[in-house]
């Protein structure tokens, strides 16, 4: 179980390290772009070979199916209730989900109002974005073979641009050293406990839950990455974004089988 929690604090502290990048080192959007793409790759690499593949391999397809769909299904539910409350964005280096509801109109108490929501939003979504990542740390402990270096790295490469990027566009939006730490270091622990959930409570689970608990992890993490990710990555760095992703994917790739 520690062993879990020091994995899981491991992936999700790279939080940290890019929340502090975007506060004080100053980065370019399309650096940031580059960044976010070369850790999609990662990412895409660890959810076919670290998870799906797994799961595939001892459970079969109908278990890895299901949890594909139901992972991508309850991501995409999620993902859109944070939507509506604001924090579409939160991955953007120039928005950092802060685009407040239309409905608030232009009052100073509308504005606030809506600030609000959108912190929540952003909280909410945070936590979206990285249980799922955390919890497949602490699945890859099951079996007694050792943590899944690939999924860590992943995880750990993935988590940096993304808090970059999101850090970069709270402080322009306004949001406090301190709310931005604070927001990151609850996200951390929520990574942490996921780990440690993930390996205990799946400790005596059958092939067949494992794995769809594998797969699940995998279709919320793919979904993420299709509708939050990769759009910022391409907005902001352009066509060389299929490069840096390929060069993410490849790198974990040779992580894995090394």
């Amino acid at each position: 179980m520690l062993e879990a929690a020091w994995w899981g604090f491991v992936g999700g502290g790279a939080l940290l390290v890019g929340a502090l990048i975007g506060l004080y080192v100053h980065v370019g959007l399309r650096v940031i772009g580059l960044v976010m793409a070369f850790g999609a790759g990662v990412l895409i690499s660890a959810v076919a070979f670290e998870l799906t593949q797994e799961a595939f391999r001892s459970a079969g397809g109908t278990s890895a199916a299901l949890g594909l769909a139901a992972g991508s299904v309850t991501f995409f539910t999620g993902d859109w209730l944070i939507d509506q409350r604001g924090g579409h964005r939160r991955k953007s280096p120039v928005h950092g989900g802060q685009t407040a509801p239309a409905s608030t109109g232009g009052t100073k108490a509308a504005a606030t109002a809506g600030g609000a929501s959108s912190g929540l939003a952003l909280v909410l979504g945070a936590l979206l974005d990285g249980v799922p990542e955390s919890a497949a740390i602490g699945i890859s402990l099951l079996g007694g073979g050792g943590v899944g270096i690939a999924m860590v790295a992943a995880v750990f490469l993935s988590n940096i641009p993304e808090s970059m990027s999101a850090t970069t566009g709270l402080k322009a939006s306004g949001k406090s050293t301190g709310w931005i730490l604070r927001l990151w270091a609850l996200v951390v622990a929520a990574s942490t406990l996921s780990a440690v959930l993930g390996y205990v409570l799946l400790g005596d689970a059958s092939e067949g839950t494992v794995a769809f608990i594998q797969t699940f992890a995998a279709g919320a993490i793919l979904t993420m990455l299709a509708d939050t990710m990769m759009p910022e990555a391409v907005e902001h760095a352009g066509r060389l974004v299929g490069l840096l992703t390929v060069l993410g994917f490849a790198v974990a790739f040779f992580i894995s089988s090394a």
